[in-house]
């Protein structure tokens, strides 16, 4: 039997992935325009792209709207750094205190956190999260190459050594050979070592296979659209059901 987590009312792990659809909005209105839109297409997940703002002050303001406007729709918050592809940089005893705040206000129902952070703030902001009930993602991104088997592997593992309920990995392939890695790699991680649902993806337009195939390979979730995207080969989340259900009926 798959491992799996549940974020609020939904439950990785089990049958066809997921569909979680980012918001990247730089303001209040903004932010809540896309929530309602959003809505509309019905995702399993919404994953609000904190980074996008300028301080937690404001992140804590708009946050109890957008709890509101998802009404029971699971919210993942994430803070993605620059140096992983985000939109600006903080550091790590920022980085820390913001999740902290977040989690404290009981409305997020999960929390990304980078593997390369360190495994001081990893260790911390896992218990903390704990305490509050609420899920971690662990993530790493590479937006230059698609590492050796063996090294995606090894992210995966230690993310759920950590305690990491969601282990995720994100690749930059220069040809269909990174992509076919990637996607062994995600089919060795389930058959041999997985102990928490997972989550792969190789980014770009080589990489779309890999946001189609989930059930195949291991692969929890997957990201769409409704309006921007988040990172590069996001599929607007029509097509992107359209397409896993056709591969769960065949």
């Amino acid at each position: 039997m798959n491992p799996t987590a549940t974020i609020r009312n939904l439950t990785l792990g089990t049958g066809r992935p997921k569909i979680c659809v980012p918001i990247v909005g730089r303001d209040r209105e903004e932010i809540l325009g896309s929530a309602q839109e959003i809505k509309k297409h019905i995702p399993d997940l919404v994953e609000w792209r904190i980074d996008f703002l300028q301080s937690v002050e404001e992140m804590l303001e708009i946050l109890p709207a957008l709890r509101k406007a998802l009404e029971e729709t699971p919210l993942l918050v994430t803070f993605r750094t620059k140096e992983e592809g985000g939109e600006r940089a903080i550091s790590p005893a920022e980085y820390t205190v913001m999740y902290q705040k977040i989690l404290e206000t009981g409305m997020a129902d999960a929390i990304d956190v980078q593997l390369f952070l360190g495994e001081d703030i990893v260790t911390a902001l896992v218990e903390a999260a704990k305490q509050h009930g609420v899920k971690v993602v662990g993530s790493s991104h590479d937006f230059s190459a698609t590492p050796a088997e063996e090294e995606i592997l090894a992210r995966l593992c230690r993310m759920q050594e950590l305690g990491m309920d969601i282990a995720k990995i994100a690749v930059m392939p220069k040809d269909e050979e990174d992509l076919l890695r990637l996607l062994h790699a995600t089919w060795v991680m389930k058959e041999r070592y997985a102990k928490v649902p997972i989550i792969t993806m190789s980014m770009g337009p080589v990489g779309m296979l890999s946001r189609l195939c989930g059930e195949v390979f291991g692969s929890a979730l997957t990201f769409g659209t409704v309006g921007k995207a988040s990172a590069p080969g996001q599929i607007p989340v029509e097509e992107l059901r359209t397409a896993l259900a056709l591969m769960a009926k065949n």
